[in-house]
């Protein structure tokens, strides 16, 4: 995008090359629109006269639009604090887990993994490899069973197990599916119920996982997810190119009422320590690199 800043004066041209940029990034109508409708009246309330000083107002109305996003995740209020996670196939949820549950354990806490994907037999041997590798319990279906075990009966026991231990924070997996296999978006609700039952209050945090690269449909799995499971927070993942960072404009303006739902990690490479805290600051200055 700093391409586009060399020098020049601010005209219908550069307003329109910019809309074009931001709307290859996934920035989408709604937020492409709002952003140029900011920045037209900062130019004119300003006196704003070349693109280099566009360049610096549009980072900082892109930083106010995603500042309400950078909400850190708090897990100091319940211990076990249980962690749901969910999303489509293919997001990176089962790889997001063993990322999250580092990042906690360097923060000094400890970890239990419940193995709730049963649907997906790799999906329990990830974690479970995961978890011997990085030393932190995993609780999942007996291997040798030929039958699926029920999800919610998994996450049910990690639970009970985490709480038996002291444990500091439940990382609960569940199936990848798609927000149409309305079967599939109850059998996840009650997970959810489940996991009430054996912590009141709990989940205490619904992370929604989402692909980078699947942009605008990354915001209508926002919506169906939150309208099914109400969820307080959102996972980046694969994000490794900024070229598609825009997804995360269209997010801050997806929610019409009440505070966007905060991104509390962003992944941005393969590496286990590539998963980190939201700070749009940051996230802004490298979209401009």
């Amino acid at each position: 995008m700093s391409g586009l800043f060399g020098g020049g004066r601010i005209d219908a041209a550069l307003y329109d090359e910019l809309e074009s940029i931001l709307l290859a990034a996934d920035t989408g109508v709604d937020a492409t629109t709002w952003l140029l409708d900011e920045l037209r009246r900062t130019v004119k309330r300003d006196g704003l006269t070349d693109a280099v000083q566009l360049k610096g107002a549009l980072q900082e109305t892109l930083v106010s639009l995603l500042a309400p996003l950078e909400r850190p995740l708090d897990t100091g209020t319940n211990k076990p604090f249980i962690i749901m996670l969910t999303g489509v196939n293919g997001a990176g949820k089962t790889t997001s887990i063993g990322k999250i549950a580092k990042y906690f354990q360097s923060q000094g806490k400890s970890v239990l993994l419940a193995a709730g994907d049963t649907f997906r037999a790799a999906a329990r041997e990830q974690l479970m490899a995961w978890g011997e590798r990085n030393n932190v319990a995993v609780i999942a279906q007996d291997g040798s069973s030929q039958q699926k075990a029920d999800p919610a009966a998994v996450i049910f026991d990690a639970i009970n197990a985490a709480k038996a231990r002291g444990i500091d924070i439940v990382l609960a997996d569940t199936a990848g599916r798609l927000a149409t296999q309305l079967h599939l978006m109850e059998e996840i609700k009650k997970v959810k119920r489940v996991i009430a039952k054996a912590e009141p209050g709990a989940p205490h945090e619904v992370l929604l996982v989402l692909d980078a690269n699947t942009g605008q449909n990354a915001v209508s799995q926002v919506q169906a997810f939150d309208a099914a499971l109400g969820v307080t927070g959102l996972v980046l993942t694969k994000l490794d190119g900024t070229a598609k960072g825009g997804v995360i404009a269209a997010i801050a303006r997806q929610r019409k009422e009440g505070p966007p739902l905060p991104i509390r990690f962003l992944g941005m490479g393969e590496g286990v320590d590539d998963l980190q805290p939201f700070d749009a600051r940051e996230f802004v200055e490298a979209l401009f690199d």
